[in-house]
């Protein structure tokens, strides 16, 4: 046992440094004070920050990429609350089948969740010109954070407040407004915080359902590094990267607890 210890140790540090390490090298290059995107850096600078911040492309990215994400969101906040609702209380014999249900897109490859639904919009005439394919995609993606969560929340909470409610004259609505929903709200908004970040960052569904014109960050990205290799690009990760600790941390200081 006592070897043992030391070898799980060394094993998680070793998992640790795999994952955090290409995001550290990302980071510290956005710092380069050179014309390329080399490392290690060739000094220290600020000034591709600067860059960024009046490259209009990026910034029009950043805000498309934020609309979009909140409005999936925003959906698949009320669907999978909803299909969480009906797994924990209702479903039977179905339950199964309805978690795989909405698990699918988070089971599959994303690649084939974009080429079925590309499929799916030509074949009923939409295309990708128009956003809805994009946004139902994002929605797929992001739906199976939330209806997680949400279930979680609803299995460790007892129905029995909601339950009194009812049998004092509350209808369904008013009890699930005012007692089940404060109850399981560190689930909804953890889902949120996830579903957004998803979204926020997801490259294979964009990159298969974008249509013409406006491109979320990550095809934005991407179209530019295939011209382009400055440290501009590193830059406008960093600040991605930080976007998404400050949700996440801010999500566990809110409702961590809880």
């Amino acid at each position: 046992m006592q070897m043992v210890t030391p070898l799980l140790t060394l094993v998680r540090v070793c998992v640790y440094v795999f994952l955090i390490a290409p995001i550290a090298v990302v980071v510290l290059a956005s710092f380069n004070a050179g014309n390329f995107l080399t490392f290690p850096p060739q000094g220290l600078s600020l000034r591709w920050f600067w860059t960024f911040l009046q490259n209009d492309v990026f910034i029009n990215a950043i805000l498309y990429s934020a609309i979009l994400a909140a409005c999936a969101t925003a959906v698949s906040l009320v669907v999978g609350t909803m299909a969480a609702l009906y797994f924990v209380r209702h479903a039977r014999r179905e339950a199964e089948l309805v978690r795989i249900g909405v698990l699918l897109p988070l089971i599959l490859p994303e690649i084939l969740t974009a080429i079925a639904l590309l499929f799916f919009f030509y074949e009923i005439g939409i295309g990708t010109e128009h956003k809805i394919a994009l946004f139902t995609g994002h929605v797929l993606m992001t739906l199976p954070f939330v209806f997680l969560n949400v279930v979680t929340s609803l299995q460790s909470r007892d129905d029995a407040a909601e339950l009194a409610a009812r049998t004092l004259g509350a209808s369904r609505y008013t009890a699930f407004r005012r007692i089940t929903l404060p109850l399981i709200a560190p689930g909804v908004a953890t889902g949120a915080v996830f579903a957004f970040i998803i979204s926020f960052d997801t490259f294979g569904i964009s990159f298969i359902l974008k249509g013409s014109g406006s491109a979320p960050l990550p095809i934005q990205l991407y179209d530019y590094l295939r011209f382009n290799f400055t440290p501009e690009a590193a830059a406008v990760s960093t600040v991605s990267i930080i976007m998404t600790v400050l949700l996440l941390g801010l999500a566990d200081l809110v409702f961590g607890k809880k």
